[in-house]
């Protein structure tokens, strides 16, 4: 367009990476309603700052959860004049909203995300086998994703004089079959009703068998796993820390890297960050105790670069690191025809950045709160600019004086008839 295009900018990039923008579709941002964790201001900010320039909003911690269209207009509100990046939103499925689920698809909205266990919070809550069978009508023919939070509650014997304040008292609360059963349950829907559906962060290698004997018997199923799981392990996590506590739990290294060696066999087809802030007082670090601190860890802003600290020592390529962070998230969301490549066409929406280049995670964290396991972290891989849609949002620690992202609706018709 001749009009907006009055001066052209040259951005010398020297001998820095040039790769498609980000796009993490895995981001709790809590606003409305809980915006005193995160909002769209601070997080699309750390977002730019780590060369995401998609991300996908989650339909719950916020409040109201995105579960109706009347919910979803409300989200949109509150996000509009707060992205510096594009941002496109998840509805949720929850028992009964089942009337909502094509309202929502029509409106624009990338999928749906429902939790199989309890989801921490009360607005929104974890559905039944009776539920998903409704859910799953619903959503035949239209082309929509179902993402589960796949943890099932199993009948454990509890320790009783376990410390809460031991990572290993938390981790043996959540073990590994919890994710086995959760996922036979979406292994069974997803063939039988033959809708797409995608495992969101999972942290145990243990269930990838069931996982791959479902897609060779032609189950639409992804899965994702998430920065966490791949940078840390439990053996590392001091007691009382408890900024390392989410669900499900970061397990050893010895699960972490048969998660590293699913990712190199193509088992695992993405990685996301699952950035899940609070308050720093939800995270109990007076007491340190694990029982009762709140689930989640922040690290929307070193996503591209804690993936390519761990990646680049096991022999993963750069072509990769786009593959994972970059066109297979932005599959998933249906957002593939305008994100996540560098084709013609496409928006342009670029990371630039520094393969080589060390840093140490400090101060300059863009989240709304700083709290991060990562901390003090020498990571490698340093983002230098960030653009979106051809406008440079982020460079060198300081940001665009307005934020230019653009809300991602999906077109409906086309897609659903595919």
């Amino acid at each position: 367009d001749a009009m907006t295009c009055v001066a052209l900018i040259v951005l010398d990039v020297g001998d820095s990476l040039v790769m498609p923008g980000i796009v993490d579709c895995h981001v709790h941002v809590n606003e409305p309603g809980r915006s005193s964790w995160e909002g769209f201001w601070t997080a699309t900010r750390a977002a730019a700052a780590g060369g995401v320039t998609t991300i996908v909003d989650m339909p719950l911690n916020s409040i109201p959860p995105t579960t109706t269209l009347d919910n979803l207009q409300d989200k949109m509100e509150a996000a509009s004049g707060k992205c510096f990046v594009d941002t496109a939103f998840w509805g949720g499925v929850i028992p009964g909203n089942q009337l909502e689920l094509k309202p929502m698809i029509q409106a624009g909205v990338a999928g749906f995300k429902c939790f199989l266990i309890h989801s921490g919070v009360e607005e929104f809550p974890h559905v039944t086998d009776k539920d998903l069978h409704t859910a799953m009508e619903q959503l035949q023919g239209t082309g929509s994703v179902l993402l589960f939070h796949a943890e099932r509650d199993v009948p454990l014997l509890s320790e009783e004089d376990a410390d809460p304040k031991d990572y290993s008292t938390f981790l043996n609360s959540r073990p590994d079959v919890m994710e086995l059963e959760a996922i036979r349950t979406v292994t069974d829907l997803c063939l039988h009703y033959q809708v797409r559906c995608h495992i969101v962060h999972l942290s145990s290698a243990q269930p990838l068998e069931l996982i791959q004997a479902a897609r060779q018997a032609g189950a639409p199923l992804t899965v994702e796993t998430t920065h966490h799981y791949l940078s840390l392990s439990a053996e590392h996590i001091p007691a009382g820390a408890t900024q390392f506590k989410c669900c499900p739990p970061i397990r050893g290294a010895a699960n972490q890297e048969k998660l590293w060696s699913a990712l190199k066999d193509g088992h695992i087809d993405m990685v996301v960050s699952d950035h899940s802030p609070c308050t720093p007082d939800l995270k109990r670090l007076d007491t340190g105790d694990f029982t009762q601190a709140w689930g989640g860890i922040s690290s929307l802003q070193f996503g591209l670069s804690l993936f390519w600290t761990s990646a680049s020592k096991r022999g993963f390529t750069l072509p990769d690191v786009a593959r994972f962070l970059c066109q297979s998230t932005a599959r998933l969301c249906r957002l593939d025809n305008q994100k996540g490549s560098l084709v013609p066409g496409h928006d342009a929406d670029l990371v630039i950045w520094d393969p080589e280049k060390e840093f140490e995670v400090k101060a300059s964290i863009h989240h709304k709160h700083k709290l991060t396991p990562y901390m003090g972290l020498r990571l490698r891989g340093e983002v230098c600019a960030t653009i979106v849609r051809g406008r440079l949002v982020y460079k060198r620690g300081s940001f665009s004086p307005l934020p230019l992202g653009k809300h991602l609706l999906l077109p409906q018709g086309k897609e659903s008839l595919t």
